[in-house]
């Protein structure tokens, strides 16, 4: 069969198009915008540039494959086309990312209201024939000349505008401005100093101790993140926490921290358990389970004695790979709970479809036990329903006696919080226990 020639016309057409949505690409983006610079170079008159990224998508390809991942980007382009307004162009990039450019958009609030026009429309269900599937939308607009006059610093500035978007949640709107540029820029350097504390193993570790209720005897230790930099001192965990996350390095950092409290712990009598925190991207990441073997196997610590914390929102992020990471360590004899219980979606849900040895209950009940009947009753009905579910439960945050002697009287097993301990190093936790700890004289290796 003989080739048909292309025309140059065609083949621009094919350089300038995105095939599998057949809007234009990021060259046709680049060439718009400097066509409207241009024109407006005696008088430069504001125009918006904008990132749109589909929240969670990966998960949902992941889930129905590929040809249902590409379906839904094929509907969200032709949504995309169907609302924007006449002179306006959108665009796709790489993946789940489309970006617009709106010559007649000048200013912040006409970027916002654009943003959450385009949210509303995004966010109805995606047909997919035999099911429907939901999405949010994070943006990041750019105006210029105020954030940049050139294409590829206009660019650069809606994806910083996106990038913040991204650390607020789901379904945010950003548009960008300096103050905007000077707080990414001391979140990198906060990145950065981060990465260089773990390489030189400067994260600390400390432990809050967790007890019986009955006897207020410690029965294990919470492991809680510290770092104190020299230059920017005392840093939040709820701050560099997060970062390590969102910047992708997590795993060194909970690999590091991890190791640490469990060559503390070994110093512990040997019937005491150590709690750790996994965060939501490890449960996303199969590789986690060995991972967290292996340190313990070079450690020599037993994994019957550590638990996992996780929370119900991490376990959402990607429930089949979640649920394996869950079962593997459970098979190595690690104990795993649940954190923060009642303040997530669908937690008897969570119950039913995932295996938990213990119950967490969040301090935002815990703290108003004794002055609002409704944390009361909550507290009741699930301490009833981890009794008939067989499983173990802590009462987090108690901050006085009044607060222990309530959850006791209502059957709550296990209690942590300011009232039995503030966090402490490895020293002076080992202090804690000889001072506190019924029979320390039983220390071996576990």
């Amino acid at each position: 069969m003989p080739l048909v020639p292309v025309s140059q016309n065609e083949l621009q057409t094919m350089a300038y198009t995105d095939p599998l949505t057949g809007l234009g690409n990021r060259y046709r983006m680049r060439d718009r915008i400097a066509k409207i610079a241009a024109e407006r170079a005696s008088d430069p008159a504001p125009f918006t540039i904008g990132i749109a990224n589909l929240d969670s998508f990966k998960p949902i390809n992941d889930l129905f494959g590929s040809s249902a991942g590409d379906e839904i980007l094929c509907q969200v382009a032709h949504r995309l086309k169907a609302c924007i307004p006449d002179g306006a162009l959108v665009t796709r990039h790489d993946g789940d990312e489309f970006a617009f450019v709106l010559p007649l958009v000048f200013e912040r609030a006409s970027a916002e209201k654009f943003g959450q026009m385009i949210r509303e429309v995004l966010s109805a269900p995606y047909d997919l024939g035999d099911r429907n599937v939901r999405l949010s939308a994070s943006f990041g607009f750019s105006i210029y000349p105020f954030a940049g006059e050139e294409f590829e610093e206009l660019l650069k500035s809606a994806e910083t505008a996106l990038y913040r978007s991204k650390r607020r949640g789901r379904g945010q709107i950003t548009v960008y401005s300096r103050e905007i540029a000077q707080e990414m820029k001391r979140a990198t350097q906060l990145e950065q100093a981060l990465r260089n504390a773990i390489i030189s193993d400067a994260i600390d570790v400390h432990f809050q101790p967790i007890v019986a209720l009955g006897n207020s005897q410690v029965v294990g230790f919470e492991a809680l993140a510290r770092w104190n930099d020299p230059d920017l001192g005392f840093v939040s965990p709820g701050v560099f926490v997060p970062l390590a996350e969102e910047r992708g390095f997590i795993d060194a950092l909970s690999e590091a921290l991890l190791r640490k409290a469990a060559e503390a712990a070994l110093s512990w009598p040997r019937e005491l358990f150590l709690s750790f925190n996994l965060s939501s991207a490890q449960l996303m990441d199969p590789g986690t389970s060995s991972s967290v073997l292996s340190i313990l196997g070079r450690v020599g610590f037993d994994p019957h004695r550590l638990e996992l914390e996780i929370t119900e929102t991490a376990v959402m992020g990607s429930a089949d790979t979640a649920n394996r990471i869950i079962a593997d360590l459970r098979q190595a004899g690690v104990r795993i709970s649940l954190d923060d219980f009642g303040t997530g979606q669908s937690s008897l849900g969570r119950l039913r479809d995932f295996m938990f040895d213990k119950i967490k209950i969040d301090r935002a009940f815990v703290s108003r036990i004794n002055s609002d009947r409704a944390s009361e009753h909550i507290i009741k009905a699930i301490l009833t329903m981890c009794e008939g579910l067989d499983l173990e439960v802590v009462a987090e945050g108690i901050e006085d006696y009044s607060e222990a002697v309530k959850l006791r009287s209502l059957g709550c097993g296990m209690g942590q919080g300011y009232h039995f301990g503030k966090p402490a190093d490895g020293i002076a936790t080992l202090r804690f226990l000889h001072e506190n700890y019924y029979d320390t004289s039983d220390r071996v290796s576990a």
